[in-house]
């Protein structure tokens, strides 16, 4: 039997086109198992329960925020979309990778998974430390292939405070849960639903 050695492991850098379509789901369901992990240690080091974390209020207004927060995103993207070139809000392809061939469960299934696991992360641990600012920087390095242009990386920016904003005004880690994964959900159907130019 051979000897594994660590040191012959070598990382290089792949573009989006050098993945297949099974190991970019693979890759993004690991990265948000990771999130998911990360987050739940970090609550439970915050000494949070996730429990009522994750328990709805009695009144249903996070409701409103979170349908809200998305509504506002998806009208400003889209007018972003129409005005901005094409160039200058690219994001490398990933979004269409993922979303274009999907069937509409698994852009909702995509969805659900990246808003509660990078939510949890993100509001209910690292926002519940550092605040909605220096969180919203966290989130909008950590989305790095929107780093190349300004415009998606303020976008990005905007949106994660937004999505503080409702999780303080709401009282509730639902509401930023419910605006990601319409905001996904909805984006992704479009770039599944989109024609051709």
């Amino acid at each position: 039997m051979k000897k594994f050695d660590i040191r012959k492991i070598r990382v290089r850098k792949v573009s989006v086109d050098e993945l297949d379509d099974r190991m970019l789901l693979i890759n993004l369901y690991a990265t948000q198992a990771f999130t998911l992990i990360i987050g739940l240690i970090w609550v439970l080091f915050q000494r949070q329960n996730v429990i009522s974390l994750f328990t709805p209020p009695k009144e249903l207004e996070f409701l409103w925020w979170g349908i809200g927060l998305a509504a506002a995103v998806i009208i400003v993207d889209l007018l972003i979309s129409r005005f901005v070139p094409e160039e200058a809000s690219d994001d490398g392809g990933v979004n269409e990778r993922i979303f274009r061939t999907r069937p509409i469960w698994h852009i909702a299934v995509i969805s659900l998974v990246v808003a509660i696991c990078e939510e949890l992360l993100f509001r209910g641990a690292l926002q519940h430390a550092m605040g909605p600012y220096w969180t919203s920087i966290v989130f909008a390095t950590i989305h790095v292939r929107y780093l190349k242009h300004w415009i998606p990386t303020g976008l990005v920016f905007s949106i994660s405070y937004g999505l503080g904003w409702i999780y303080i005004q709401s009282g509730s880690i639902l509401a930023p849960i419910i605006a990601h994964f319409l905001i996904d959900l909805i984006m992704g159907l479009i770039i599944r639903f989109r024609r051709e130019p």
